[in-house]
């Protein structure tokens, strides 16, 4: 059995690759460090983003994407129901199963808190980074986006 690339000597695209990683997930940390005391669990947020992005959905649904047993995201969906989230209605061809959608609240706390973690990016680059740095920043935008496009 051949050795995998990261089981080899480090090469400078295998050391790149670690070190944004890494640099990502404290990127993303100091990101939801930007949302405030009392705000929504990681849990919470993943399954308020993910009927963002796909759209209502039933507990069912959401269990099986997140990976998750439905007792558990049920006590999320409640939890999320009664801090005015998430709304429920009945299933149009199964009047057994409740489809689950983003309340104008929600919409608009998403809207707030994004822009709230944007502003802090900002505000960091500006004091951190020099006007030519911003700018390959915002190229390598370009390429980072390239790595996680199907």
């Amino acid at each position: 059995m051949g050795k995998s690339t990261l089981d080899s000597e480090a090469t400078p695209l295998s050391t790149a690759a670690a070190e944004l990683r890494v640099l990502l997930g404290q990127l993303r940390r100091r990101l939801r460090e930007q949302a405030g005391p009392g705000d929504l669990t990681a849990s919470q947020i993943s399954v308020l983003g993910r009927i963002e992005r796909d759209g209502p959905t039933t507990v069912t649904a959401l269990a099986q994407i997140e990976g998750v047993r439905s007792q558990s995201m049920g006590a999320t969906v409640a939890t999320l129901q009664t801090a005015g989230f998430i709304a429920g209605a009945s299933h149009p061809t199964d009047g057994r199963q409740t489809i689950l959608s983003l309340t104008p609240a929600c919409r608009a706390w998403i809207k707030k808190h994004r822009a709230q973690r944007e502003d802090w990016l900002v505000r960091t680059m500006q004091a951190k980074l020099s006007p030519a740095e911003q700018k390959k920043v915002a190229d390598a935008i370009g390429l980072l986006k390239r790595l996680v496009d199907p």
